[in-house]
């Protein structure tokens, strides 16, 4: 992977519903080819679709060998993706 491009990020929506999922996955396209920082410090609700977005895209960005990282976490964010049982441990930013 080539660090001559620099993340984008993608600040999330507060509210991450069956609605949301669609705009979401439109967004994530649009930024493809790129390192991705996803920021979550916004979250204050989220559904199941859109964290499957969300692991879909992270799968998508692994294929293509570009960092996927998720940023800032809230805590709804972290306590609804642990309530679904959805393990983004891998995906979180490492903090310094």
């Amino acid at each position: 992977m080539s660090k001559t491009n620099t993340a984008k990020t993608l600040p999330l929506a507060p509210v991450l519903d069956l609605n949301a999922a669609s705009e979401l996955h439109e967004k994530l396209m649009g930024l493809r080819g790129s390192d991705i920082v996803i920021d979550a410090s916004k979250v204050e609700r989220v559904g199941a679709l859109c964290v499957q977005v969300l692991m879909a895209g992270a799968k998508s960005w692994q294929a293509d060998n570009l960092s996927f990282v998720i940023s800032q976490a809230s805590d709804a964010f972290s306590k609804t993706t642990q309530l679904i049982g959805v393990n983004v441990d891998h995906l979180m930013a490492k903090e310094n």
